[in-house]
């Protein structure tokens, strides 16, 4: 059963994994002949060099062609660089072993610019499992970037050639624009969780699918958003004392969401966690900073408002994070 948003985006149980989700495409018209880490901004593997380019992921040489006997493909951990990796120290759940298997189990989420699934991944025979979620940036003709002029304003890409096809969005283009969103999205996390914000943890990046700490139990099933929410099941007064401590933290780092709502907040078993972060915003860059940083907390503020929160709140946690954020 699946709830419809007004983003556009829904969120429904974790739907079974179908038997064939892949869109075939054409690699040299997407990747112009050569392997591009979007995130590193680097050339990852000279044309030829490539074993195999399925589901998103090079072979590199030296990896098997050959899936594991089990589940859907090997740990794609060895083949994330250091900086593709999340933040030390990692929490004792994060799986890193050779060994692991990931295994699809379904659909979390699907959105206008990405889908997120619930992946598994465990080594065989021993009891080191863990769930994780793979949020992936959707393909140059399945995407459909409603922030995309924004995003992308005073953006460039150091390859000429790479800037020019994004502007014109061709294929390769857009898979550059899918890259800098998630290479955007993967930074954000990795500076937030290390600033102690509550967002999920991010395991690893490859190409444009982040895999991510799971929010939600050990049987699969995904937190609610706080939309969600029905009033009797939340302490309005806990929620907003957690969600001010988050904001605080990055406003005090010199950041606002930019785009908060109670669409893109996770409660799980009453622990508020904040998700979509790759349009953070530079408040003291930005020319209009405050103004994203105070429509962040009106934008989440008139949902606790509706169920019983004094407005007086709203207004003061506003004028907090200018504070926070020496915005005066």
């Amino acid at each position: 059963m699946r709830e419809r948003f007004a983003d556009g985006e829904s969120f429904a149980r974790i739907r079974p994994k179908g038997k064939n989700r892949r869109n075939d495409r054409d690699e040299e018209e997407a990747f112009e002949g050569a392997f591009y880490d979007y995130a590193a901004g680097q050339d990852t593997f000279a044309e030829g060099d490539e074993d195999t380019y399925e589901n998103g992921f090079t072979t590199a040489p030296g990896h098997l062609p050959d899936g594991p006997p089990q589940g859907d493909r090997w740990s794609t951990w060895d083949r994330s660089t250091p900086t593709e990796k999340g933040p030390e120290p990692r929490p004792a759940w994060v799986v890193t072993d050779l060994a692991a298997v990931d295994t699809e189990l379904g659909i979390v989420k699907t959105g206008k610019e990405a889908d997120v699934f619930l992946i598994e991944r465990a080594v065989p025979g021993t009891d080191r499992r863990t769930l994780m979620a793979a949020k992936r940036y959707r393909d140059g003709q399945h995407r459909m970037f409603h922030r995309d002029s924004g995003y992308l304003e005073g953006r460039s890409h150091k390859e000429s050639r790479v800037s020019r096809a994004m502007a014109k969005r061709t294929a390769f283009g857009k898979e550059a624009i899918a890259g800098q969103w998630a290479g955007a999205e993967f930074a954000a996390l990795s500076r937030l969780w290390s600033a102690g914000v509550a967002v999920p943890y991010p395991v690893q990046i490859l190409g444009t699918e982040i895999l991510m700490e799971f929010i939600g139990d050990p049987s699969g099933t995904a937190a609610p958003r706080l939309a969600q929410l029905r009033s009797q099941e939340a302490d309005l007064d806990d929620l907003w004392e957690q969600l001010g401590r988050s904001l605080s933290l990055l406003a005090r780092d010199g950041y606002a969401h930019g785009d908060l709502s109670a669409y893109n907040i996770l409660v799980h078993e009453g622990r508020l966690v904040v998700i979509d972060v790759p349009q953070i915003v530079d408040v003291i860059a930005n020319p209009r900073g405050r103004s994203f940083l105070e429509r962040d907390v009106r934008n989440v503020g008139a949902w606790f408002v509706s169920r019983g929160l004094a407005e007086r709140r709203v207004e003061e946690l506003a004028q907090s994070l200018a504070f926070d954020a020496r915005l005066g």
